[in-house]
């Protein structure tokens, strides 16, 4: 009877020990944890399993997680690429990528290694991270269902032939991308062939070519978004349906700088943006269907700059301040409509007093025509001979768009009539 019963307590306890373990689900990695390096907690790890990865610096051959699991860093410990490798690769749905820092991604000519890269899966989340010093940070391809969200990605970028980009996607749909802090890289953020997708809430800064950049990249929102002194500040790209709503592009200068490109894009909408000390505030080619309201164009050299190629494009309710140029075209023709703007170079007056001038605005100055077919001639742009050629023009406008004139122009800002009217409603 005794040694039944002490075999019966065996049993119990084996019985209980195997079912503590078969219900663990957090697995450490660390000095004081279950394994020493993140490899081996993956090779043990069981879908659904967290794995929590301890402060340290941890040098391992690229991470691959073939199933789904929680990868989460406590106390922010590195995954060091060693200037070699990819770090970490994502091959299963519904992985989570969370608290890590990534380091020193090698530069590839022949592969786009990324500190962290997602292949044909869904569901996945990266978020709040830090990687430094990566050819390319995050990298989606064939993705759907994705957040990438409060990630820091630091880029060392020197040439644009050297360098990756912050955020790359590629064949993926329905990806969130926000309040992500990158900069100095190719471009910060990159869509190729990406369907409703949402890019909200980012700082994208100082990179040598965009802030952003679409192509071929249907159906996409961008709200917003901060996009500041980098060589562009965000160009779309043979796209239709994009929204762009309430972001700040703001000095992006050089000889090939816009605020915003809008090339070859159709049935979009642009609205509640402030464009500050661009290039090209907005330049659009090739580009059909635009709705363009509410925004705020400030001391920019060009606010808009629209080709002739671009069609049925709607200016309205936008402020321009203190631009160099108001708008320039390559032509004398007029495909588009500017009404109900306010133009800070409007000389008319309001005798009725229903807030919109009683004359039209042309906003093409005759200089602008000159400096669109000779460069050089910007040299005189403060001289007293454009003066008086725009004055002439003024009073007698003959070699300017005569189609291209805002006959509804505001004597105030609209912004400013918007919240003085939204405060005066009642509750």
């Amino acid at each position: 009877m005794i040694s039944g019963s002490i075999g019966f307590s065996v049993l119990l306890s084996l019985s209980s020990s195997l079912g503590s373990l078969a219900g663990a689900d957090t697995i450490h990695v660390g000095p004081d944890g279950h394994f020493l390096t993140v490899s081996e907690a993956l090779a043990a790890a069981a879908p659904g399993d967290r794995i929590e990865v301890h402060a340290g610096l941890y040098r391992e051959p690229t991470l691959v997680v073939d199933q789904p699991v929680e990868l989460v860093g406590v106390g922010w410990p590195t995954l060091d690429g060693e200037q070699e490798r990819e770090i970490l690769r994502i091959e299963a749905d519904d992985v989570t990528v969370r608290g890590f820092e990534f380091q020193d991604v090698g530069v590839s000519y022949v592969e786009d290694r990324a500190a962290i890269r997602v292949e044909e899966a869904g569901g996945c989340r990266i978020i709040d991270n830090r990687i430094n010093n990566a050819f390319f940070g995050i990298y989606l391809a064939q993705t759907h269902s994705c957040l990438i969200r409060g990630n820091r990605i630091l880029g060392a970028a020197e040439k644009e032939t050297s360098s990756g980009n912050g955020i790359h996607l590629w064949y993926s749909r329905d990806i969130t991308i926000e309040d992500n802090q990158i900069s100095n890289h190719r471009d910060g953020i990159y869509l190729e062939f990406v369907e409703d997708s949402r890019i909200r809430g980012n700082l994208s800064t100082e990179n040598l070519r965009y802030g952003l950049h679409f192509m071929f990249s249907d159906g996409c929102v961008y709200e917003g978004n901060e996009f500041l002194s980098n060589s562009s500040g965000v160009a779309v790209m043979y796209t239709k349906r994009v929204t762009m709503l309430n972001n700040l592009f703001q000095d992006n200068w050089g000889s090939a700088a816009f605020g915003l490109l809008l090339k070859d894009i159709t049935d979009s909408e642009i609205r509640g943006n402030r464009f500050i000390r661009n290039t090209v505030a907005i330049y659009a080619e090739g580009s059909n269907r635009l709705t363009v309201e509410e925004n705020e164009l400030r001391e920019n050299g060009w606010a808009v700059k629209i080709m002739a190629n671009s069609q049925d494009c709607r200016f309205s309710r936008n402020d321009f301040y203190g631009n160099t140029f108001d708008v320039a075209t390559n032509s004398r023709r007029a495909y588009s409509t500017f009404v109900g703007n306010y133009w800070d170079n409007y000389r008319g007056y309001d005798l009725d007093r229903n807030g919109i001038g009683d004359v039209p605005f042309h906003p093409v100055r005759l200089f602008s025509l000159i400096a669109e077919q000779d460069e050089p001639s910007l040299i005189l742009l403060r001289s007293f001979f454009v003066d008086l050629l725009d004055l002439a023009e003024r009073i007698l406008p003959v070699l300017t768009p005569k189609a291209l004139q805002d006959e509804e122009p505001l004597m105030a800002p609209w912004r400013a009539s918007a919240v003085a009217v939204t405060r005066g409603r009642p509750g």
